[in-house]
């Protein structure tokens, strides 16, 4: 097998493996490290990554080096392969019905309760709570994380507003004075990973 063999059969599992995984190729370079340019590049066949880089891809997609670097199929191109796959399920319409789901779960309830002369209007307030949580994870499985400091801001700000009005009664508006600093502690808590450090084997920017 020559060089030039290797380079097609290495671009036609990364694009494989990275399209399946639902990455684009700028996310996948930065699980890497790299440009997007550098990944189009190895998917085009133009380059081959180095060995340091095949053992991050391999862990990436739970495959082994020798995965990607063996023929499971015919060479395509990019363009080629992103026509032929279909997507078999739509991620934003099942966010959406699952949040409907939720939403009009809270409705019933609420309706339920207005038959039997309870008016609990703080039910919407937990159903946003958990429309919150189940976004926030959804959006994790789905989208990689595309939306996670809007989900873990707005599900904060939920669970806060629905301990406010349980306790209505009290006005324990200094429930509030925790929400910043909680808010803060989940933002900052998005950046403690930064994704595997640069070696001496990787090459300098200017290279990617």
């Amino acid at each position: 097998m020559d060089l030039g063999e290797l380079k097609l059969i290495s671009a036609s599992n990364i694009i494989n493996l990275r399209t399946a995984a639902g990455l684009t190729q700028a996310e996948l370079g930065a699980k890497l490290n790299y440009s997007d340019k550098t990944i189009s590049k190895w998917e085009r066949g133009e380059a081959i990554p180095d060995a340091y880089v095949l053992t991050q891809l391999a862990q990436i997609f739970h495959v082994s080096v020798d995965y990607l670097l063996s023929s499971h199929d015919k060479w395509k191109s990019p363009e080629e392969i992103e026509k032929s796959k279909e997507p078999h399920y739509s991620a934003e319409m099942i966010i959406v019905v699952t949040l409907l789901g939720i939403m009009t779960a809270a409705l019933t309830a609420f309706v339920i309760g207005w038959i039997f002369g309870v008016l609990e209007w703080r039910i919407f307030l937990v159903g946003i709570m958990l429309c919150s949580l189940v976004y926030l994870i959804l959006d994790q499985v789905f989208k990689h994380g595309k939306h996670l400091k809007v989900a873990l801001i707005a599900l904060i700000v939920s669970v806060f507003v629905l301990v406010y009005f349980v306790f209505w009664d009290k006005n324990p508006w200094q429930v509030f004075l925790v929400m910043a600093p909680a808010i803060a502690i989940a933002l900052l808590s998005t950046h403690i990973y930064k994704g595997p450090e640069k070696t001496e084997n990787q090459p300098d920017s200017s290279e990617k």
